[in-house]
C-alpha cells in the first residue's frame, strides 16, 4: 500500500493531468462557447469532462491492472471550435450523444480490434512516436523562451537520469516550480475551494448537424486519438483489449454528454507519460501511476474552476518542458521499436513522416492519414514479396 504513494507515481499521475489540462484546456473553453454555453454550462462541461476521465481511468486501470487512461478528444475539441457557432446548445448535446453513440457501436461490433488486428506494431510505434515528437521538440522551444528554467530542469533531468532514474520526472518538476516561483513567473492564485454543480442539457437532433459535425467528430475521435492510444498500450507492451475499451468510452460518453462531455478516448499522450521506464522499471508496476492520474481527474472535475486556476498559474515554458522531458524515453522507445525490423521499416517511417507533418485531408488529421500511407505500403510490400517468391 505504501508503494502506492510512491513519488514517482504521484508525479506521473499530476504531470499527466496538468499536460491534459494545460495543453488543451484553452480549448476546451472555446468549444463551450462557440456552443454558446453559460458560465455555469461550461463549469458543468468540466464537471462531465474530469469525471468522465477519472472514472474512466480508474475503473479501467483498476480491471485490467494496466496504465488505461481515458481522456477528452482534443481534436474533437478543436473540431466543435470551428462547426458549434450558430448552433443551439442543445443540437451541441445531440452532437455528443450521436458520436458517442457511433463510438460505443464501433467498440461493440469489434470492427476497431480488427483494424488493430492487422497493423503491424511497428507502425503503432511509428505512430505514437509522430504524435509526441511535438512534445518533445517544444521543451527545446521553451528552451529558446525561457533558457534559465528550461536549462536548469533539463540539467536536473539529465542528472537525476543517471543517479535518480525513478524520481526524474518529480524532481525536474519541482525544479521548475521552484526556479518559476524565485523568478516571479508563477501568477497569482488565490484558491476559493467550491464544487462544481453539473447542469443536466436537454438534447436536440438534426440531421443536417449530425452529418456535418457529428461523424467527424466520431471519425477524428477514433483517428486521431483511438488509434494512437491503443498503439500506446502496445508499444509499451500492454494487451488490454481493444474493443471492450473502446466500448467503454463511447457508454461514457452517452452517460456525460448531456452535461457537456463531448468526446471520451483512450489517452496516448498523457497516458505515455504513466506508461515511461521512469514510472517504474517494470511494466506490470506501473499501473498506481493511471490510478492517481485518475484521482487527480476527478478532483479537477468535482473542484474544476480552483485546479484550473491552478494550472493557469504555471508558465507556459514550464509546462511545456515538463511535458517534452517525461516524454523523452516514450519518444526514443517508440522509434526503436519502430524500425528495428528492416522489413516493415518503410511502412514504418512513411506513417511516422505523414503523422508528425500534421498535414489534414478532408478535415481528417495526420494520424488517420499516417496510417492509411503505412498500412498501404505494408500490403504493397506483403504482395511485392509474395509474388517475387511465387
Amino acid at each position: 500500500m505504501l508503494r502506492f504513494f510512491s513519488p514517482s507515481y504521484i508525479s506521473a499521475g499530476f504531470v499527466s493531468v496538468l499536460v491534459g489540462y494545460a495543453g488543451a484546456g484553452a480549448i476546451i473553453f472555446q468549444a463551450a462557447n462557440a456552443a454558446g454555453a453559460t458560465t455555469a454550462e461550461i463549469s458543468s462541461w468540466l464537471w462531465a469532462l474530469g469525471l468522465g476521465m477519472g472514472f474512466g481511468t480508474l475503473s479501467l486501470t483498476l480491471w485490467y491492472k494496466q496504465p488505461v487512461a481515458v481522456a477528452w478528444s482534443t481534436p474533437g475539441a478543436a473540431l466543435l471550435v470551428t462547426s458549434l457557432p450558430g448552433l443551439p446548445i442543445s443540437e451541441a448535446i445531440g452532437i455528443f450523444l450521436f458520436s458517442s453513440f457511433l463510438i460505443t457501436v464501433c467498440g461493440i461490433s469489434g470492427l476497431f480490434q480488427k483494424i488493430m488486428d492487422i497493423m503491424p506494431q511497428s507502425m503503432a510505434a511509428a505512430l505514437l512516436a509522430a504524435v509526441l515528437l511535438r512534445f518533445g521538440l517544444d521543451t527545446f522551444v521553451a528552451l529558446e523562451n525561457d533558457f534559465t528554467l528550461v536549462f536548469l530542469m533539463l540539467m536536473v533531468y539529465l542528472i537525476a537520469k543517471q543517479f535518480l532514474p525513478r524520481y526524474v520526472i518529480p524532481l525536474t518538476f519541482v525544479t521548475g516550480i521552484v526556479v518559476a516561483t524565485l523568478s516571479g513567473m508563477i501568477a497569482d492564485f488565490h484558491p476559493e475551494m467550491s464544487f462544481t454543480n453539473p447542469v443536466f442539457m436537454m438534447p436536440t437532433f438534426d440531421i443536417a448537424s449530425l452529418i456535418g459535425v457529428g461523424i467527424p467528430l466520431f471519425i477524428v475521435t477514433m483517428a486521431s486519438q483511438n488509434v494512437p492510444g491503443i498503439a500506446a498500450l502496445r508499444t509499451h507492451g500492454y494487451d488490454a483489449p481493444a474493443s471492450p475499451i473502446i466500448t467503454s468510452t463511447g457508454i461514457i460518453g452517452l452517460v456525460l454528454a448531456p452535461f457537456g462531455g463531448f468526446a471520451f478516448n483512450l489517452a496516448a499522450i498523457t497516458a505515455a507519460i504513466c506508461m515511461s521506464k521512469d514510472v517504474h522499471p517494470d511494466p506490470a508496476k506501473r499501473y498506481p501511476a493511471s490510478l492517481w492520474m485518475g484521482i487527480f481527474f476527478c478532483l479537477a472535475g468535482v473542484f474544476g474552476g480552483t485546479l484550473t486556476g491552478l494550472f493557469e498559474a504555471f508558465p507556459a515554458s514550464l509546462i511545456m518542458a515538463i511535458a517534452g522531458l517525461a516524454l523523452l524515453s516514450t519518444i526514443a522507445n517508440s522509434l526503436h521499436t519502430a524500425l528495428q525490423d528492416e522489413a516493415e521499416r518503410d511502412a514504418a517511417i512513411l506513417t511516422f513522416a505523414v503523422t508528425a507533418s500534421g498535414m489534414s485531408l478532408l478535415s481528417i488529421g495526420a494520424p488517420f492519414w499516417g496510417l492509411v500511407f503505412g498500412i498501404a505500403a505494408h500490403i504493397f510490400k506483403k504482395c511485392f514479396t509474395a509474388r517475387q517468391i511465387g
